[in-house]
């Protein structure tokens, strides 16, 4: 394969086509199902996918099939199917919806404002993960315009992953043999650990999570009488202890914890001197905040492979300005609880509820009411071809080792897949890199690393059609 004519096409598709695209994509705000549940009547989303689907068929990928599939009341997939040299299959995902808007964002930029700055597209989405479809299409492309041999390739981008992809079993069982038995799956829905090398994910947290709510009384009362009735945030304090040592942070019950694989430790280690203290600097702390241990080895350990509480909301808790001397009749709280990666999400629910729900102190009226779960995922060893490829790629395009690592954050798609394809090997890649900051303000897509990226994928697909050759 001619890798500097694959970057030429390839940074050109970039240039003229897909970075236009993405700034028009930007531009929508085409919110994930949970966060809008009035998809259908705004249309945003089925805005963004004839928008897709419009690019893909723009391009010169011989014999592709492209089809918009819609069950009913689910959110929509993009499915492209290009036929290969070869019966073998590569399937390639990524999503196209989003996160909501969030406030925070610095001066002169908005989630729904393209700004290109820098080598970055500011905005939500680009990077998480609208880039996806325009990167596999690219890579494919670039393998057509050379006489580059690849195998089948399924391409399929959901609308549902930010709210835990609860549409897409649907559609899996749905498209049922279209999906083919693919021997490769290409996920370009992670992070990387900077924008020097190409970084791959070996291992995914699940989550698990639900709503607190603590109920002393049936209104509020004049605060004289704290002391003789519990404040119901102490009694949602004294249940989290229970979950969570508020000193240390460390999870309690043992059953929330899973055995870390001798390689991933090792793997950590290796990461955590390819980072240095990039990895603390990349955290907006404030004032003097820093992180929970100095060990960057033990940090990445922590994000990727052990479980910890956040409080992601509440209510029943006035603005400061509103405050008045009131006792409160209840606190309501949303916790979220990451997993490592082999841990079982329903036994893990199940647990959750029983240690809140059980002795209430006071006798108060407490609950707690589920609401998602999804499973981690643990990548299988990588086959030779893949190793050896992955080492090329990255030392050509980005000139340096590839690195892997995993990710603390969860994409149920991949443990669907893995259940489903126990046979496949995965790439699970991405661009989210430091200070891309996903969810949040002044989220940004770094374009170089998009480009690399794009051209990575076009040299593993094209070493997976020579593997199975061999």
């Amino acid at each position: 394969m001619d890798t500097t004519a694959i970057q030429t096409y390839v940074n050109g598709l970039w240039d003229k086509s897909i970075l236009p695209e993405l700034v028009e994509y930007v531009r929508i705000p085409n919110k994930s199902p949970a966060f809008d549940t009035e998809w259908q009547t705004h249309g945003l989303i089925d805005r963004v996918v004839e928008r897709f689907e419009r690019w893909a068929r723009s391009q010169a990928l011989r014999g592709a099939r492209i089809e918009v599939v819609r069950l009913e009341r689910r959110t929509p997939v993009l499915i492209i199917d290009i036929p290969g040299d070869s019966t073998d299959c590569v399937l390639l995902y990524g999503h196209l919806d989003k996160q909501p808007e969030m406030s925070g964002w610095r001066a002169g930029l908005d989630a729904w404002k393209p700004v290109i700055e820098d080598d970055r597209l500011y905005g939500r989405g680009a990077a998480d993960d609208g880039y996806a479809m325009f990167a596999c299409l690219a890579a494919i492309g670039a393998l057509h315009a050379h006489g580059v041999p690849h195998a089948r390739c399924v391409v399929l981008i959901e609308a549902c992953e930010e709210s835990g992809s609860f549409d897409l079993p649907h559609y899996i069982e749905h498209l049922g043999d279209r999906l083919g038995r693919p021997s490769l799956v290409i996920g370009l829905d992670s992070g990387c650990g900077n924008y020097d090398q190409l970084w791959c994910t070996t291992s995914l947290r699940g989550l698990v999570g639900g709503t607190l709510k603590v109920e002393v009384l049936t209104e509020g009362i004049h605060s004289g009488a704290s002391g003789m009735v519990a404040d119901s945030f102490r009694i949602a304090r004294q249940l989290l202890s229970r979950i969570e040592d508020e000193a240390t942070g460390r999870i309690l019950p043992e059953e929330f914890y899973g055995p870390i694989p001798e390689s991933r430790v090792k793997q950590a280690a290796v990461a955590a001197n390819a980072l240095g203290d990039s990895i603390i600097k990349e955290f907006p702390f404030a004032g003097s905040t820093g992180t929970t241990t100095s060990d960057l080895t033990e940090l990445i350990l922590s994000r990727d492979w052990r479980p910890a509480l956040s409080i992601i909301g509440a209510e029943g808790l006035p603005p400061p300005g509103s405050a008045g001397n009131v006792l409160r009749p209840m606190t309501v709280l949303k916790l979220s609880l990451r997993l490592p990666p082999t841990c079982d999400p329903k036994v893990v629910t199940q647990k959750l509820q029983n240690l809140l729900e059980a002795d209430p102190p006071y006798g108060a009226k407490i609950s707690f009411k589920p609401d998602w779960g999804a499973a981690g995922w643990n990548s299988p060893d990588l086959a030779p071809w893949l190793a050896q490829s992955l080492e090329q790629a990255s030392r050509t395009f980005f000139g340096k080792p590839p690195a892997f690592m995993g990710l603390g954050g969860t994409i149920p798609f991949m443990s669907m897949l893995g259940a489903r394809f126990p046979q496949a090997q995965f790439l699970i890649t991405g661009v989210l890199g430091p200070h891309s900051n996903a969810h949040g303000p002044n989220e940004f897509l770094h374009v170089p690393t998009g480009k690399k990226l794009t051209a990575c994928v076009a040299q593993v697909i094209a070493d997976h059609f020579k593997n199975g050759k061999e």
